[in-house]
Protein backbone atom coordinates (compact mmCIF):
# COMPACT_ATOMS: atom_id res chain seq x y z
CA UNK A 1 0.00 0.00 0.00
CA UNK A 2 2.77 2.43 1.00
CA UNK A 3 4.80 1.52 -2.10
CA UNK A 4 1.79 2.29 -4.29
CA UNK A 5 1.30 5.68 -2.57
CA UNK A 6 5.01 6.45 -2.98
CA UNK A 7 4.81 5.52 -6.66
CA UNK A 8 1.88 7.91 -7.26
CA UNK A 9 3.51 10.63 -5.15
CA UNK A 10 6.68 10.38 -7.26
CA UNK A 11 4.56 10.47 -10.43
CA UNK A 12 2.96 13.73 -9.19
CA UNK A 13 6.41 15.20 -8.44
CA UNK A 14 7.74 14.26 -11.88
CA UNK A 15 4.62 15.65 -13.52
CA UNK A 16 4.89 18.91 -11.57
CA UNK A 17 8.63 19.39 -12.07
CA UNK A 18 8.53 18.79 -15.81
CA UNK A 19 5.37 20.78 -16.48
CA UNK A 20 6.88 24.28 -16.82
CA UNK A 21 9.45 23.30 -19.46
CA UNK A 22 7.19 20.80 -21.22
CA UNK A 23 4.26 23.18 -21.53
CA UNK A 24 6.44 25.87 -23.12
CA UNK A 25 7.84 23.28 -25.57
CA UNK A 26 4.34 21.91 -26.24
CA UNK A 27 3.06 25.44 -26.84
CA UNK A 28 5.88 26.11 -29.34
CA UNK A 29 5.48 22.85 -31.27
CA UNK A 30 1.67 23.05 -31.26
CA UNK A 31 1.71 26.64 -32.53
CA UNK A 32 4.33 25.96 -35.21
CA UNK A 33 2.42 22.83 -36.23
CA UNK A 34 -0.71 24.96 -36.65
CA UNK A 35 1.23 27.48 -38.76
CA UNK A 36 2.74 24.70 -40.88
CA UNK A 37 -0.70 23.27 -41.51
CA UNK A 38 -1.88 26.69 -42.76
CA UNK A 39 0.97 28.19 -44.84
CA UNK A 40 -1.46 30.42 -46.77
CA UNK A 41 -1.76 32.60 -43.66
CA UNK A 42 1.67 34.13 -44.46
CA UNK A 43 3.10 36.12 -47.33
CA UNK A 44 6.17 34.74 -49.14
CA UNK A 45 9.53 36.42 -48.48
CA UNK A 46 10.45 39.05 -51.10
CA UNK A 47 13.15 38.08 -53.58
CA UNK A 48 16.46 39.94 -53.22
CA UNK A 49 18.51 40.92 -56.26
CA UNK A 50 21.98 39.32 -56.45
CA UNK A 51 24.84 41.47 -55.16
CA UNK A 52 27.93 41.87 -57.38
CA UNK A 53 31.34 42.33 -55.77
CA UNK A 54 34.79 42.79 -57.29
CA UNK A 55 37.86 41.33 -55.62
CA UNK A 56 40.97 43.54 -55.66
CA UNK A 57 43.72 42.00 -57.81
CA UNK A 58 45.98 41.34 -54.80
CA UNK A 59 43.21 39.49 -52.92
CA UNK A 60 42.23 37.57 -56.04
CA UNK A 61 45.84 36.43 -56.55
CA UNK A 62 46.17 35.38 -52.90
CA UNK A 63 43.02 33.28 -53.20
CA UNK A 64 44.25 31.68 -56.45
CA UNK A 65 47.41 30.57 -54.65
CA UNK A 66 45.41 28.72 -51.95
CA UNK A 67 44.40 25.10 -52.35
CA UNK A 68 40.95 25.78 -50.85
CA UNK A 69 40.16 29.52 -50.80
CA UNK A 70 36.56 29.04 -49.57
CA UNK A 71 37.11 30.26 -46.00
CA UNK A 72 39.10 33.34 -46.99
CA UNK A 73 36.62 34.17 -49.77
CA UNK A 74 33.69 33.82 -47.40
CA UNK A 75 35.42 36.12 -44.88
CA UNK A 76 35.84 38.72 -47.64
CA UNK A 77 32.20 38.41 -48.73
CA UNK A 78 30.94 38.69 -45.13
CA UNK A 79 32.99 41.88 -44.69
CA UNK A 80 31.57 43.48 -47.85
CA UNK A 81 28.02 42.16 -48.10
CA UNK A 82 25.14 40.87 -46.02
CA UNK A 83 24.78 37.11 -46.08
CA UNK A 84 22.27 34.79 -44.45
CA UNK A 85 23.07 31.37 -43.03
CA UNK A 86 25.93 29.28 -41.75
CA UNK A 87 28.52 27.49 -43.88
CA UNK A 88 27.04 24.33 -45.43
CA UNK A 89 29.32 23.36 -48.33
CA UNK A 90 31.74 24.63 -50.95
CA UNK A 91 33.23 23.52 -54.22
CA UNK A 92 36.42 24.72 -55.90
CA UNK A 93 37.10 23.91 -59.55
CA UNK A 94 39.28 25.60 -62.19
CA UNK A 95 39.47 28.95 -60.42
CA UNK A 96 35.77 29.03 -59.64
CA UNK A 97 34.45 28.84 -56.07
CA UNK A 98 30.86 28.06 -55.07
CA UNK A 99 29.85 28.38 -51.41
CA UNK A 100 26.49 27.48 -49.88
CA UNK A 101 25.22 28.90 -46.57
CA UNK A 102 22.02 27.69 -44.89
CA UNK A 103 20.12 28.34 -41.65
CA UNK A 104 16.47 28.66 -40.60
CA UNK A 105 16.83 32.41 -41.31
CA UNK A 106 17.54 31.75 -45.00
CA UNK A 107 20.26 30.77 -47.43
CA UNK A 108 23.04 32.37 -49.45
CA UNK A 109 24.94 31.21 -52.53
CA UNK A 110 28.33 32.75 -53.30
CA UNK A 111 29.83 32.22 -56.74
CA UNK A 112 33.25 33.63 -57.55
CA UNK A 113 35.57 33.56 -60.57
CA UNK A 114 39.01 34.15 -59.07
CA UNK A 115 40.76 34.92 -62.40
CA UNK A 116 38.55 37.97 -62.98
CA UNK A 117 37.72 38.69 -59.32
CA UNK A 118 33.97 38.66 -59.99
CA UNK A 119 31.70 37.59 -57.15
CA UNK A 120 27.94 37.13 -57.18
CA UNK A 121 26.12 36.81 -53.86
CA UNK A 122 22.52 35.61 -53.90
CA UNK A 123 20.74 35.71 -50.54
CA UNK A 124 17.25 34.40 -49.95
CA UNK A 125 15.83 35.28 -46.53
CA UNK A 126 13.44 32.71 -45.13
CA UNK A 127 9.74 33.33 -45.27
CA UNK A 128 7.86 33.11 -41.98
CA UNK A 129 6.56 29.67 -42.97
CA UNK A 130 9.97 28.26 -43.92
CA UNK A 131 11.55 29.69 -40.75
CA UNK A 132 8.86 28.04 -38.60
CA UNK A 133 9.14 24.83 -40.63
CA UNK A 134 12.93 24.63 -40.19
CA UNK A 135 12.71 25.35 -36.45
CA UNK A 136 9.88 22.83 -36.02
CA UNK A 137 11.88 20.10 -37.80
CA UNK A 138 15.33 21.20 -36.64
CA UNK A 139 16.54 21.61 -40.23
CA UNK A 140 19.72 23.71 -40.58
CA UNK A 141 19.21 24.88 -36.99
CA UNK A 142 22.51 23.94 -35.39
CA UNK A 143 23.51 21.64 -32.55
CA UNK A 144 21.96 23.59 -29.67
CA UNK A 145 18.52 23.57 -31.30
CA UNK A 146 18.79 19.83 -32.08
CA UNK A 147 19.56 19.22 -28.40
CA UNK A 148 16.56 21.34 -27.42
CA UNK A 149 14.25 19.25 -29.63
CA UNK A 150 15.63 15.99 -28.19
CA UNK A 151 15.39 17.19 -24.58
CA UNK A 152 11.89 18.62 -25.15
CA UNK A 153 10.76 15.32 -26.67
CA UNK A 154 12.05 13.28 -23.72
CA UNK A 155 10.55 15.71 -21.18
CA UNK A 156 7.17 15.67 -22.93
CA UNK A 157 7.23 11.86 -23.04
CA UNK A 158 8.03 11.67 -19.31
CA UNK A 159 5.36 14.24 -18.54
CA UNK A 160 2.83 12.28 -20.58
CA UNK A 161 3.69 8.99 -18.85
CA UNK A 162 3.46 10.62 -15.41
CA UNK A 163 0.17 12.26 -16.42
CA UNK A 164 -1.27 8.94 -17.59
CA UNK A 165 -0.22 7.27 -14.34
CA UNK A 166 -2.02 9.99 -12.37
CA UNK A 167 -4.99 9.93 -14.76
CA UNK A 168 -5.44 6.19 -14.33
CA UNK A 169 -4.74 6.20 -10.58
CA UNK A 170 -8.14 7.67 -9.66
CA UNK A 171 -9.95 4.41 -8.91
CA UNK A 172 -13.45 5.92 -8.73
CA UNK A 173 -13.14 7.07 -12.35
CA UNK A 174 -10.90 4.32 -13.69
CA UNK A 175 -13.52 2.88 -16.06
CA UNK A 176 -14.31 6.34 -17.50
CA UNK A 177 -10.61 7.13 -17.90
CA UNK A 178 -9.93 3.79 -19.60
CA UNK A 179 -12.85 4.40 -22.00
CA UNK A 180 -11.56 7.92 -22.77
CA UNK A 181 -8.03 6.61 -23.34
CA UNK A 182 -9.21 3.74 -25.56
CA UNK A 183 -11.52 6.04 -27.57
CA UNK A 184 -8.75 8.62 -28.02
CA UNK A 185 -6.28 5.97 -29.14
CA UNK A 186 -8.82 4.49 -31.58
CA UNK A 187 -9.58 7.94 -33.04
CA UNK A 188 -5.85 8.67 -33.37
CA UNK A 189 -5.23 5.37 -35.20
CA UNK A 190 -8.23 6.03 -37.46
CA UNK A 191 -6.91 9.50 -38.35
CA UNK A 192 -3.46 8.08 -39.14
CA UNK A 193 -5.07 5.39 -41.30
CA UNK A 194 -7.10 7.95 -43.27
CA UNK A 195 -4.04 10.21 -43.67
CA UNK A 196 -1.91 7.51 -45.28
Amino acid sequence: MYQQRDFYRHARYVHGWLSAFAFIALFFFALTGLFLNNPDWFKPAPEKAPVKLQLPNTVSQQLLDQENPSTALLDYVRAHSTVVGRYKSSEVMDGEVMIRLESPAGETDVWAILDTGEIEVTSKPASTVSLINDLHRGKNAGTAWHWFIDVASVVILLLSIAGFILFLSIKTRLLTHLLLTTSSLALFILLIWTAI
